[in-house]
């Protein structure tokens, strides 16, 4: 069989921006069927490769050549769409689909519908004032309903939570074409792709295989070829070794010789020492980080688009220790954001309370850039902080640590003014990370970080002596730097996943919204209604929800009291008037806590019907 015919042909591409090479006698093709991920520092030349490949950028010399009929598709960062047009005007245009009929039949594009939630949008709706997310869903959309030959995607993961990415890999794999994707959450790359392109220097190096595959090759190359210096080498091999240590499903895909990581891997220690970090986290913080304690929260509404009030937490209680890792996931909308502004202080709770450790020193990275001092240069305004930072058993000076998040000395002295965005958020976590917290609040770190800045900040939270709260949609990064995963359902309520975001992917999957509470119980399995049960509106099943959650949480409560009461009645036992008071208490929590499990069964059976 002959092999298949390349879609796109580069030869001996040359691209340059300024003084800046980011393409150096670049040699490569796309064949059909193909998938392709694209991987490299932030302002290595990934968009300009792709730019040169779609002809949105002709070459400064070299050839460029592209199938005749070759029907290319392309998502970029820059989410322009046309002006006054709705939804149904970019997703499914008159001339792709004539009639509703048309689209309505084909199971892919209600597919693509439903995994972007562009149902829940509507299609008729304005798209000019949505948020940057939903514009860059429906862009992302336009392009995966359209039947192409190859298809270009920038950051396609940006703006989607871990159900939406989960959902955009499967549809990816399963659609016919090739495909060239740039993209840093590296649970894509392993999932989707098949071959791996790293740009560097002006090269763009070719790999079989995800990243798995990528990462060994590349340390092979750097050991081989002894082009990298020591330190690099070391947290590739740690990244291996925390590949190869790593759940079953992911060290399943790997397309490399098992024997070839051994060899690289045999002597590197574990990634951290999880119990020797969460003692000295003890030692910092004390007993309390922060307590949650039956808080209520809700968002005002938007008179404008006339969006109701809407309840993020209820009767929330949660308690967070010195040295947990914890990572939190949840639907978009869920309230992630808020909770951890509730734990810094930047909100407070309609009703119960946080409780701040004493000890606490948090450092809080937010989704947006926070001002930076434009007038100072990189290394000033790290420095201005401070010049030596302590962190782990580690003195790191200032420069060293830009080093490692990808400013070189060369880069330290350019003014911040003119950082790029992803320039301007590892410069937003080099500060941060300076001030020597205890208590590290991230709020999606991953975006705009490359996978060689994103290796350096998981080294450097193995060694985190204190607690760090992840928000992120990344999988990857979460199964890498968390102990623990906690998910907010959209119901007020915070849930314990002991199966990490997998259990969180299936439960979902499996439409259940009750999950094992946050403080490690479990909610008793709820009673099937019976055949003959009457129908209960959506209101009826929303309120009997909410009550059967409260009734869990009372009979909490009187279980933590009844084994309390037991307790103290052995310590009285040679005390008769103690012994009586005592026992009269117990008959009465007793009492009501069989009351209280015949109302939540109930309530259970309403729930479920």
């Amino acid at each position: 069989m002959s092999a298949p015919l390349n879609l796109v042909n580069l030869e001996r591409v040359h691209k340059a921006h300024g003084t800046t090479v980011l393409l150096d006698d670049v040699s490569l093709g796309i064949a059909a069927g193909e998938r392709i991920g694209v991987v490299g520092r932030n302002g290595s030349g990934k968009s300009t490769l792709l730019g040169v490949l779609t002809g949105r950028e002709e070459p400064d010399s070299g050839r460029v050549t592209r199938r005749g009929d070759l029907a290319l598709g392309v998502l970029d960062q820059s989410g322009t769409l046309p002006p006054g047009a709705t939804v149904r005007d970019v997703v499914l245009p008159g001339s792709l689909f004539a009639a509703e009929h048309e689209w309505a039949a084909d199971p892919a594009v209600r597919s693509v519908l439903t995994g972007l939630e562009l149902d829940r949008l509507g299609l008729d709706s304005p798209v000019a004032p949505m948020s940057g997310g939903e514009r860059r869903r429906v862009a992302l959309a336009a392009q995966l309903v359209r039947p192409l030959d190859l298809l270009v995607l920038d950051e396609p993961t940006n703006h989607l939570d871990v159900e939406g990415v989960a959902w955009l890999a499967d549809y990816v794999k399963d659609r016919v074409g090739a495909l060239v994707v740039v993209t840093h959450d590296r649970w894509f790359l392993d999932e989707v792709c098949s071959q791996t392109w790293e740009v560097a220097e002006g090269r763009v190096h070719a790999y079989e295989g995800g990243y798995a595959a990528y990462t060994l090759a590349r340390a092979e190359r750097a050991r081989i070829a002894a082009v990298q210096e020591q330190r690099r080498l070391d947290l590739v091999r740690k990244e291996l070794a925390w590949l190869r240590r790593g759940p079953p499903a992911r060290t399943s895909k790997p397309r490399f010789r098992i024997e070839a990581a051994q060899a690289l891997i045999e002597d590197e220690p574990p990634p951290r020492d999880t119990m020797a970090l969460q003692g000295f986290a003890a030692r910092r913080l004390g007993k309390t980080v922060y307590d949650v304690e039956d808080v209520d929260y809700a968002v005002p509404g938007d008179p404008a688009t006339g969006a109701p009030p809407r309840t993020l937490f209820d009767d929330l209680t949660w308690h967070v220790g010195p040295g947990d890792r914890i990572g939190v996931v949840g639907v978009n909308g869920a309230g992630k954001t808020s909770l951890l502004r509730l734990l810094v202080g930047e909100t407070e709770p309609d009703r119960g309370r946080v409780v701040r450790g004493q000890t606490v020193a948090p450092a809080y990275l937010s989704q947006h850039v926070t001002e930076l001092p434009g007038r100072l240069r990189v290394l000033e305004a790290v420095q201005e902080i401070a010049r030596i930072a302590r962190i782990g058993n580690q003195e790191i000076s200032a420069s060293s640590l830009a080093e490692r998040f990808g400013f070189p000395a060369s880069r330290q002295w350019t003014p911040v003014g003119d950082l790029s965005g992803g320039e301007r958020r590892r410069l937003q976590l080099l500060r941060l990370l300076m001030s020597e917290p205890n208590v590290l609040l991230l709020d999606e770190p991953t975006n705009d970080l490359d996978i060689d800045t994103l290796t350096a900040l998981e080294d450097l939270l193995d060694g985190f002596p204190g607690t760090v709260l992840v928000v992120s949609h990344d999988r990857y990064f979460v199964d890498r730097v968390c102990d623990s995963v906690v998910a907010l359902m959209g119901d007020g309520s915070l849930a314990a996943l002991p199966g990490g975001v997998e259990e969180y992917l299936a439960r979902r999957a499996a439409g259940e919204a009750e999950l094992p509470s946050a403080a490690g119980t479990t909610r008793p399995a709820a009673v099937a209604p019976a055949d003959d049960a009457p129908a209960r509106s959506a209101g009826e099943v929303r309120a009997a929800r909410k009550e059967a959650a409260r009734l869990e949480r009372r009979l909490e409560k009187l279980t933590a009291a009844e084994e309390e009461l037991h307790g103290e009645l052995a310590a009285a036992a040679t005390d008769h008037a103690r012994v009586l008071q005592l026992d009269e208490r117990l008959r009465a929590v007793l009492a009501e806590k069989d009351q209280v499990e015949t109302d939540w069964l109930a309530a259970a059976e309403v729930a479920e019907g």
